[in-house]
């Protein structure tokens, strides 16, 4: 993941240290100079994005149609559908390390939303969508440590954490000015159009 992090540019793995920024990409030849052309900026950009949220090739491509079916810009319907991920939901509201860690938390069925157990990482959460954890996980170690650290990832205006009752709540969809990450979606957009 850290090659990866450095071919792109950016912390994949999320708040480690390991990341280190360097002018030039990864490998043996990496210090030599590679012509960007605009194929490879859109490229990157979608490993980018498709890395970030840890979703596979076939998946991204369908939360792509999917994007560009609604209405709106299709750059924006496209990280709205991945930020509204479960898995990075439970990420965002700082009840896992990573996404990674979220999604293995969700596989687990340690999540219910709405009163109902959900296991599947891709689930999209609604607005006003209320997720708990469940009883029989609240005092395992990862949600101990959830709710001692809490407070030091800012959770986005569109979520609510709640660490003493390990609860999060939707209070809407993220318009594109509370996703933080670092992508030019329009390149994405860009690459898959072209196809």
């Amino acid at each position: 993941m850290t090659r990866k992090s450095r071919r792109l540019g950016v912390d994949l793995v999320g708040g480690d240290s390991s990341f280190e920024r360097r002018p030039y990409p990864p490998g043996q030849h990496g210090r030599g100079r590679i012509k960007e052309s605009e194929y490879l900026l859109q490229l990157r950009e979608k490993q980018k994005a498709r890395f970030t949220y840890g979703v596979m090739e076939k998946q991204f491509h369908n939360y792509y149609s999917e994007a560009s079916r609604r209405a709106g810009k299709t750059g924006d319907n496209l990280l709205q559908l991945l930020e509204c991920r479960l898995d990075n939901v439970v990420y965002r509201a700082g009840f896992a390390r990573t996404r990674r860690h979220a999604r293995q938390l969700v596989v687990h069925g340690h999540f219910k939303v709405n009163g109902k157990k959900v296991d599947i990482p891709s689930y999209q959460v609604a607005a006003h969508d209320v997720i708990d954890v469940r009883e029989k996980s609240l005092e395992m170690t990862p949600f101990i440590v959830a709710r001692e650290t809490h407070g030091e990832r800012v959770v986005p205006a569109w979520l609510e954490a709640i660490p003493s009752r390990m609860r999060i709540l939707v209070h809407q969809l993220p318009v594109r000015a509370q996703i933080d990450i670092p992508v030019q979606e329009q390149l994405i957009v860009e690459f898959y159009s072209k196809k």
